[in-house]
């Protein structure tokens, strides 16, 4: 973004003046009363830029490599919110008598949908969606009770597993809290996930229930039953179907009302139910795969129940006024975290999809609301990739505006800056530079929690500034239940992702290989490794090779090996800086952090996405591009490069003109001359988790994207 010192004097100085003005006006009465006397303080003390240089964490221990703890949690860890609610089932159960009517789970209403005809002759779904339909916290429990004894009434039994493959929706929480209830251990599977991993999971968890959708069963589901030989009944959300024509034999499918129905009889409510213990296990969650075959991660209710106490900590002022958008998948430690702690608060939430969450989204008819502007949620989570969209999105329109907005808004993004770091409020540029912003996610917003990967520095300053909120960065593994470090919501700095959360510890191991030690200065740096009750019991039948990053020290405290490369800053904050996956040695000897090296070419406008790609049979690194097509085809109108979008992409001459301004991103970047891609590949298709080629949550998946690329490496390396 353009400087501040590249601006017209005199411009910035009518503006400094304007705001100036406009910032004692509304600060006047604070000041008057501040003369009057000291007053009341805010129970956290001190104000928002005070709190923020204040120490996070401190290591325990007094040496460098830790453990580090939150203050708060000093002397012991956290693992419960209230006493003796140690399940999850109790969690919710004390929200139900706290929030009994509140609005707990929200639904929008389907008014039409039709199908509508692209310029380029593709053919789209839109829809014109109505209100949102509300269920309370008593209805939602009393629904899942009845769920869960209609699923034992199936023969559904405790403590046997049952899977659930589902989008996100109000059914896949009442599903999961049915089966928390009666202690049947949820199977998740992404509903995006590969016909061959769908196989994998339902025969390696032996399930014999399932809770699904139409579209799933549909469409994925009814394929590969012959080849699910245990799987005994389908339960289908959302759908009123009483018979389904054309399924094999022996398989039984119900629609989810009719089994709330049976499980409402008399008799099977007398059944009653068996309350599950802290040590029982709540969720066999299958990672999404970027490295491999999924695999099955052992969360126990005591796990789950400290990773939400670590985050419901940190989130400050949580309670039933506030409304969360859920969009993510559920199947997802992240997303699943994140409800569970709003279900906790009596916060309600409101369910999306990614293709409907805003005005602009795909499946949104024209003219008509997406749902973040009816919701108008107060809290969101959100990975980076669709932040970073976001800012490309909002960046390209800025270049598009005159002279003087273009000016403006330039004023108004480095003034603000300037205030947050010194824990000010600018209600004047809010309303009138970054309205429309903030408008994007509903408008009142107060709190972004940013997780799944690292978010770069240059969008998180962005989002900070322009949503008019707080973005905080999280850390944490599917095997340590999402929960680990948060930054908290008066912090501002970018690029760190917080101290330790009240339920967790962390420690660094000196990786020698790669130069990071706990001696290092001006930071202690190594590989990180979390402590905790959030760390969950291991791998779901594998051997003891694949359990070796878990271990349990002489304290009893047990750790797992994150594999991340971290420093802890003075202040007990911790900044992700390397990943021993990424890590590449060239042909040379030169280390290349391929992560890194993508977060900070992500910031390029030219590129939507990278992947990349060193071989340490080789000298240099290559790349694969995702393209920005309104950068692109700007690029190729100014060199006179003319075809389709696809011709574009695999023009000789693109690719060298996109190498360019690749480059000169990297250098401005400062990265090492052999961590710049030599060659680079451009795809006309972008990533999405429905190529196979990232992960859900926008991870790339390495593995087959070399596959998918190999080709272009045998060529971008010049073999025959």
């Amino acid at each position: 973004m353009k400087l501040k010192e590249d601006l017209n004097p005199m411009l910035l100085l009518l503006f400094q003046l304007t705001v100036g003005v406009y910032g004692v006006l509304t600060r006047l009465p604070s000041y008057l009363l501040s003369w009057l006397g000291p007053g009341p303080q805010p129970a956290s003390g001190g104000s928002q830029a005070q709190r923020a240089l204040r120490d996070k964490a401190c290591s325990v221990s007094g040496e460098a490599q830790g453990p580090y703890r939150a203050l708060a949690s000093a002397k012991r860890l956290a693992s419960t919110m209230h006493p003796g609610v140690d399940t999850l089932d109790k969690m919710f159960e004390h929200s139900v008598q706290s929030f009994t009517h509140r609005d707990c789970l929200g639904t929008r209403e389907l008014i039409s949908e039709e199908d509508e005809l692209q310029s380029n002759g593709k053919v789209l779904k839109k829809v014109i969606l109505g209100r949102y339909v509300w269920m309370s916290f008593q209805q939602v429990q009393q629904v899942a009770s009845d769920l869960g004894s209609g699923l034992a009434a199936l023969g559904q039994q405790t403590h046997s597993n049952i899977a659930i493959f589902c989008e996100t929706r109000a059914e896949w929480m009442v599903g999961a809290q049915a089966c928390f209830l009666h202690s049947f251990p949820v199977v998740t599977l992404y509903s995006t996930l590969g016909v061959p991993a769908i196989i994998h999971v339902l025969n390696e968890t032996q399930v014999k229930h399932i809770i699904t959708s139409t579209k799933l069963l549909e469409t994925k589901l009814k394929a590969i039953l012959t080849k699910v030989p245990g799987l005994q009944h389908i339960v289908v959300a959302g759908s009123r179907a009483s018979s389904w024509p054309g399924y094999p034999q022996g398989i039984s499918i119900h629609n989810m009302a009719a089994v709330q129905e049976l499980g409402a009889r008399p008799e099977n409510v007398a059944r009653g139910r068996t309350r599950p213990r802290p040590s029982d296990l709540a969720v066999i969650m299958y990672t999404s795969g970027s490295t491999g075959v999924p695999k099955g991660v052992l969360i126990s209710h005591s796990n789950l129940l400290a990773g939400v106490t670590g985050i419901a900590e940190r989130v400050a002022g949580l309670c039933e006024e506030d409304t969360y958008i859920g969009y993510l998948p559920l199947a997802h430690v992240l997303e699943l975290n994140a409800e569970l702690v709003c279900l906790s608060h009596g916060c309600r939430i409101g369910y999306s999809s990614p293709l409907t969450l805003a005005d602009q989204s795909s499946m949104i008819k024209r003219g008509s609301q997406g749902d973040s502007s009816v919701l108008q949620p107060t809290l969101i989570a959100a990975v980076p990739e669709i932040m970073d969209r976001i800012y490309k999105s909002v960046m390209g329109k800025v270049e598009e505006m005159s002279t003087l907005q273009r000016t403006l808004f330039t004023l108004a993004y480095h003034y603000k800056l300037e205030q947050l770091s010194k824990g000010h409020a600018t209600p004047l540029c809010d309303k009138l530079v970054f309205r429309k912003v903030r408008a994007l996610l509903g408008g009142r917003t107060r709190a972004v929690l940013s997780g799944g990967a690292p978010l770069s520095a240059a969008t998180h300053r962005f989002m900070n500034v322009c949503l008019c909120c707080p973005v905080v960065q999280g850390y944490g593994l599917t095997e340590t239940c999402g929960a680990a470090t948060l930054s908290q919501l008066w912090d501002y700095s970018t690029g760190r992702v917080g101290g330790p959360l009240v339920c967790s510890e962390v420690k660094l191991k000196d990786w020698v290989e790669a130069g990071y030690r706990s001696t290092d200065k001006p930071y202690p740096r190594g590989e990180i490794l979390i402590g905790g009750g959030n760390v969950t019991m291991g791998y779901y039948k594998k051997d003891s090779k694949d359990q070796e990053d878990f271990f349990v020290d002489e304290c009893g405290q047990r750790w797992f090996c994150t594999g991340d490369v971290g420093e802890v800053h003075q202040d007990g904050s911790l900044k992700i800086i390397d990943r021993k996956k990424d890590l590449v040695k060239l042909q040379a000897g030169e280390y290349v952090s391929l992560g890194k090296v993508e977060a900070l070419l992500k910031n390029c406008p030219l590129v939507d996405n990278i992947c990349v790609y060193a071989n340490s049979e080789e000298s240099y690194v290559i790349g694969f591009v995702v393209p920005n097509q309104k950068q692109t085809l700007a690029l190729a109108a100014q060199h006179c490069v003319s075809g389709s979008w696809e011709e574009l992409c695999r023009h000789p001459a693109m690719e060298e003109l996109a190498l360019e301004v690749i480059g000169e991103a990297a250098l401005a970047g400062e990265l090492e001359r052999f961590e710049i891609p030599c060659k680079i590949v451009l795809s006309p298709e972008p990533w999405t988790p429905e190529t196979g080629l990232v992960t859900d949550t926008f991870k790339l998946k390495r593995k087959e994207l070399r596959a998918h690329y190999l080709d272009d490496i045998t060529r971008m390396y010049c073999r025959k």
